[in-house]
């Protein structure tokens, strides 16, 4: 099998090949990874889909659903579905195949853009971007900067529940891929991160996740990701989420569903080890 192209930068990640009419090819980030990072799936399937509507209409939602464990050797497919183009609305169902399987389905919607006023009563936390002593992360084509690192101890994991990242190369100045950028995100950390309850894992795959698009943002400047848990039962959860810019506007609402998972005593030796060599890469403080 020829050697598949790596993207070099979440630009290239997001330039699809194109195949035939609303059918489109995706190369991978993450070779070294078990599976494919769902949101890179998430975001090459809200580019092909916005790559078949009006250049007028802008994504406002996606509903995805992660079938199927996806092959970082093997490129993404994407066959589109032209569902209705309205007055002013367009919706799109999308498949990622891999080896003529379905590894993920995106239903996305696409509106022309109108006036209207605001109103907002999400919770909101006062985070500060990132400063020059912060430790900035590097990893899937991007710059983090985990605000509750991954940590173990006494045989429990906590993740992330809350980033702050930005996009590491320049984008193209195109809306719809400002939009791919911040679906590319949106699947980092979870919000089950810091949940300690009996039975309740804190991380795992995801089955399903949902956004909102509120307003256009910079990718390439920091935003920021805060997660927080909803339900779980059943070894389920359900969280929800915001993308803010460094002043606070709201770039996006997000909600996904994922399987919560007990890590086993040999997943819980590797996550130990990743964060003692993470601590140990980790620069020096200023002052210090």
């Amino acid at each position: 099998m020829p050697e598949l192209p790596v993207p070099r930068s979440l630009a290239d990640l997001l330039d699809l090949e194109v195949l035939d009419r609303d059918l489109f090819r995706g190369f991978n980030v993450g070779l070294d990874r078990h599976r494919l990072f769902g949101g890179q799936v998430a975001a090459q399937a809200l580019c092909a889909a916005g790559l078949t509507v009006p250049d007028d209409r802008l994504p406002h939602s996606i509903h995805g659903y992660f079938l199927r464990r996806g092959r970082p050797d093997r490129a993404v497919i994407l066959h589109v579905d032209r569902d209705r183009d309205g007055g002013s609305f367009s919706a799109r169902h999308v498949r990622a195949v891999q080896d003529g399987e379905v590894i993920f389905s995106m239903l996305a919607s696409f509106a022309v853009e109108r006036p209207g006023g605001e109103f907002e009563a999400l919770a909101r936390t006062d985070r500060q971007p990132p400063t020059d002593v912060d430790r900035v992360g590097h990893a899937l084509l991007l710059d983090i900067v985990e605000i509750n690192p991954l940590m173990v101890e006494d045989g429990r994991v906590t993740h992330p529940d809350a980033l702050w990242i930005r996009v590491r190369d320049p984008l193209p100045d195109s809306r719809l891929v400002r939009a791919c950028a911040v679906t590319y995100l949106s699947d980092l950390g979870t919000g089950f991160g810091q949940v300690d309850a009996e039975g309740v894992g804190t991380g795992g795959p995801s089955i399903n996740h949902v956004m909102w698009f509120r307003r256009d943002v910079d990718p390439c400047d920091w935003l920021l990701l805060d997660l927080q848990p909803g339900a779980a039962a059943g070894g389920l959860g359900v969280y929800t989420g915001t993308v803010r810019d460094r002043d606070g506007r709201l770039a996006a609402l997000l909600a996904q569903e994922m399987l919560l998972r007990m890590h086993s005593p040999d997943e819980l030796e590797q996550l130990a080890e990743i964060v003692e060599l993470r601590r140990r890469s980790a620069p020096r403080r200023k002052g210090r």
